[in-house]
């Protein structure tokens, strides 16, 4: 049994139901309505009768022996004794295929005695019958152009997802693009800002993998290569004791070469792993000015002045803590790393319109703004290390929906300025 519930029907549907409804109760009550109209106004004239036959009688002083039967139209008026009854009195009735309207009037109360006026009334309900027709007509006719509004209503309140839902549907990991959100409603912005932040943290991790498995295939072939053309070379014939207490010493050395990238490649992994952190409410001011304490152990080392400043008492923002500490840390090791002993490192938080910004500027030699430092396995200035910690970065702040940026400072002072720009996106609230 296929239970398969589509959003499109259960829309109409629902639409036509409730619109229905509303036609049809609103032509119930328009015709109880104009009925008991109709009936009130048939009711009010043969009073009127009743009073004026009442009125001219007692003037003209007509006894009930002398008052004559009036028979007019579609009326009739005749003189009843009833003893059981003592007022005003209205009765429906049909009689031969007629029907009636009956009014009982008091004429001498003491003596029982009755104006009754019978008023035919099938011209009166030929008319509700037409009333009806006409009604039932034209709910019919609405029925039917509500049936057809809920279907293009229908069709264009879901155009929207269905748009969304066909371009989803057309994407894999080698064909991804971002929703255009120029030809959506504005309701629909904030789902379309959500998938293309998914769309790009996708290709970021296609991309990420990638040039993870090319890069760490090619910097784990180099070293393999050398030590194998290394000791074939000297394996070719018998040499002195240094000799190959040198190629031993060099395989060493590459192979705590090889180890430290693949360290900094499973640091890879527990930095995939720290997407998934739930995000926190954190206090920037706090998080930063205790970070920078941990890092002065290291600054210190270097006899390197390291502070941090702060424009704002207080900034509250919900986020990835081990993704934000991994991006401060990276900056923060990178400026100890090329800034020259004597020198100082400056760390400022401040907020630019709507995103919070996070700057380390260091009094380094600079960087080559050319070159794409972002990529894996990238080293510049003959430091030591794997290549990755902007790579890894970069990664973490893609996770967050923030920005970062390197350039050369400005100021006319050698050194690079680092920059972390966050903005409230669906995985961080600022």
């Amino acid at each position: 049994m296929n239970n398969t519930k589509s959003i499109y029907k259960q829309f109409y549907q629902k639409l036509v139901f409730a619109t229905s409804l509303f036609i049809i109760t609103l032509s119930f009550i328009f015709y109880g309505y104009t009925k008991a109209t109709i009936y009130e106004d048939i009711k009010e004239s043969i009073l009127s009768d009743a009073k004026l036959i009442y009125k001219v009688s007692k003037e003209s002083n007509i006894g009930t022996a002398s008052f004559n039967v009036i028979t007019l139209g579609d009326v009739n008026v005749d003189i009843v004794t009833l003893p059981n009854e003592n007022d005003i009195k209205y009765s429906n009735f049909s009689q031969n295929n007629d029907y009636y309207v009956q009014l009982i009037y008091p004429f001498d109360i003491q003596n029982k005695k009755f104006i009754k006026i019978t008023k035919n009334i099938n011209s009166s309900r030929k008319m509700l019958s037409k009333i009806f027709n006409n009604i039932f007509l034209l709910s019919l006719g609405g029925l039917i152009m509500v049936i057809l509004y809920a279907f293009t209503v229908s069709k264009t309140l879901l155009r929207p997802i269905i748009q969304i839902t066909e371009k989803l549907s057309n994407m894999n990991e080698n064909f991804l693009t971002q929703i255009d959100k120029k030809n959506l409603p504005i309701e629909f912005h904030p789902l379309a800002n959500s998938i293309n932040t998914l769309t790009n943290k996708i290709q970021n991790f296609v991309k990420f993998k990638k040039e993870l498995f090319i890069g760490a295939a090619h910097e784990l072939k180099t070293p393999l290569a050398v030590m194998k053309l290394k000791n074939e070379v000297t394996l070719m014939k018998k040499r002195e004791c240094t000799k190959y207490e040198d190629t031993l010493k060099l395989t060493i050395n590459q192979i705590n070469d090889m180890n430290k990238m693949i360290s900094s490649i499973l640091d890879m992994g527990r930095a995939e792993g720290a997407q998934f952190e739930k995000p926190i409410e954190i206090d920037l001011v706090t998080f930063m000015s205790a970070k920078i304490k941990d890092y002065k152990l290291l600054s210190e080392q270097k006899n390197i002045d390291l502070v941090f400043r702060s424009k704002v008492n207080s900034f509250i923002t919900i986020i990835q803590a081990t993704l934000l500490t991994q991006i401060i840390q990276n900056f923060v090791q990178n400026a100890i790393k090329f800034t020259p002993s004597g020198k100082g490192i400056e760390v400022n938080l401040y907020k630019y319109k709507d995103t919070a910004v996070i700057e380390v500027i260091d009094e380094g030699r600079g960087i080559d703004e050319k070159i794409d430092l972002f990529a894996p396995f990238k080293r510049v200035g003959g430091e030591a290390g794997a290549g990755l910690g902007l790579f890894l970065a970069k990664n973490a702040a893609d996770t967050l929906g923030a920005t970062i940026e390197l350039r050369n400072r400005r100021d006319g002072q050698t050194g690079c300025i680092a920059s972390l720009i966050l903005s409230s996106n669906p995985t961080c609230k600022i």
